[in-house]
């Protein structure tokens, strides 16, 4: 039986119709409202001056380097500074794209360590340097390219858009297009027609193509390749692996030797006291009277020794209210006076609570060991989705990392949960211990 459709059901196809025109209109101009078309309209105008400024350095001295290779020593202060400007100019286009196009690129480079010599040739025999380099030389052509890309389309468009208040003024009162001739009439309305659609449409979608074409560009060359970066966080995870299992064996090392040296001989001074008053009972009174007192005064104090030692695996008041209360207690015990400020609006999880407050005790009973210090400031804040550590005493200075047990210590601690530490202590102080730690955002 026929069926005449109804209104709504008729109403259907014209209502996904307009919503397949909406939507392509909002796609055509979506670049018109994403801030970052702007700033790469920023970043390749910017672009071209600094390509000029990165070839002149980078080429002339690649050049001069290769020049004196006859004279080999003359060519090693001029590669020594290619490399060092290279390295500095890498870091700079690096900043320049996280600031204006907000991508990050990772740092492909390892730290060279060695003496200047050593350091050197590493360089020279690293790829990611040339990489970094090529890519300086390779900026100014390729930003040339796409200033002149971006610049054509935007001014070009305008041009055509704005051609009928000028064309009068054009000789022969005509725009030529080649084999075409405009001046007035249905011509000349579908020349400013394209121009509209140019500066409208084409132009912002030129300015994307071409930021995300230089971004490619940097991300190749100014990163690390894919497969090295997987590489290198494995290692990172390795390392980090490594520095959890032997910050654990120190700990437990650290448990045992306090257990053995703390209350496990207190415990056995009481049993020999307790025993001693036993076979006093009957005999002398007094004696077996001043025994169990002492064996009292040991119990207290192998409960206070065990009290210390749980305090040091985990204080309860650390996990019941977090690092202020718990640091407070630190400095309160501390003989060296100690100022305190904390700053975490939230906290993080536990296990860098945890490190963070290790890092703490552990920094001030250095500074009341060794660092003759007569005052010392603790410092803690939450940085976006960093926590950010900072203990400094006045004392003689002079701490390092590799000629202790306890800052090395530390920093295995820190690095088992992927931060970093360093420890800034000339001689005559003053020292700063500054550890960052990973807190999620």
């Amino acid at each position: 039986m026929h069926r005449t459709p109804s209104f709504a059901e008729d109403s259907v196809p014209a209502r996904t119709s307009r919503g397949y025109r909406g939507a392509m209109i909002e796609t055509m101009l979506r670049p018109w409202r994403q801030a970052s078309t702007w700033w790469g309209l920023v970043y390749t105008l910017v672009g071209i001056l600094v390509g000029a400024v990165t070839f002149s350095v980078t080429f002339s001295l690649l050049v001069t380097t290769v020049s004196l290779l006859i004279v080999f020593p003359l060519a090693i202060p001029v590669a020594w500074l290619l490399f060092f400007l290279a390295r500095a100019l890498g870091r700079l286009e690096r900043s320049r794209a996280s600031a204006l196009l907000g991508v990050e690129i990772a740092d492909p480079h390892e730290q060279l360590e060695g003496s200047w010599w050593s350091k050197l040739m590493k360089a020279a025999r690293t790829k990611s340097r040339w990489r970094e380099i090529g890519y300086l030389i390779a900026l100014l052509p390729v930003a040339a390219l796409a200033f002149s890309a971006t610049l054509v389309a935007w001014c070009g468009s305008a041009a055509l858009a704005a051609l009928p208040t000028y064309v009068w003024a054009l000789p022969g009162n005509a725009a030529k297009f080649g084999l075409f001739e405009v001046s007035s009439g249905v011509g000349l309305a579908i020349v400013t027609l394209m121009g509209l659609v140019g500066l409208v449409v084409i132009a912002p979608w030129v300015t994307v193509g071409v930021a995300a074409t230089e971004t490619s560009l940097a991300r190749r060359l100014l990163g690390p390749p894919p497969g090295e970066e997987l590489s290198r966080k494995v290692r990172q995870l390795e390392v980090s692996r490594t520095a959890a299992v032997d910050s654990a064996e120190a700990e437990r090392r650290r448990i045992e030797r306090d257990l053995h040296d703390g209350a496990q001989q207190r415990l056995v001074s009481l049993a020999m006291d307790l025993g001693q008053a036993a076979e006093k009972f009957d005999t002398d009174l007094d004696t077996a009277k001043e025994l169990v007192v002492g064996a009292h005064q040991e119990a207290k104090a192998a409960l206070s020794d065990l009290r210390g030692l749980v305090r040091g695996i985990h204080p309860a008041i650390l996990e019941d209210r977090g690092l202020d209360p718990a640091l407070s207690a630190v400095v309160a015990r501390s003989p060296v006076p100690v100022t305190l400020k904390v700053d975490v609006s939230e906290r993080p999880a536990p296990a860098i609570e945890s490190t963070a407050y290790f890092v703490v005790a552990e920094a001030l009973t250095n500074v009341a060991k060794h660092a003759q210090a007569t005052k010392a400031a603790v410092t803690i804040a939450r940085q976006g989705d960093r926590l950010v550590v900072e203990v400094t005493d006045d004392g003689i200075g002079c701490a390092d990392p590799a000629t202790g047990t306890g800052l090395r210590g530390l920093s295995e601690r820190v690095a088992a949960v992927g931060g970093w530490m360093t420890v800034l202590s000339p001689s005559g102080g003053p020292t700063t211990v500054m550890v960052e730690l990973p807190c999620g955002s």
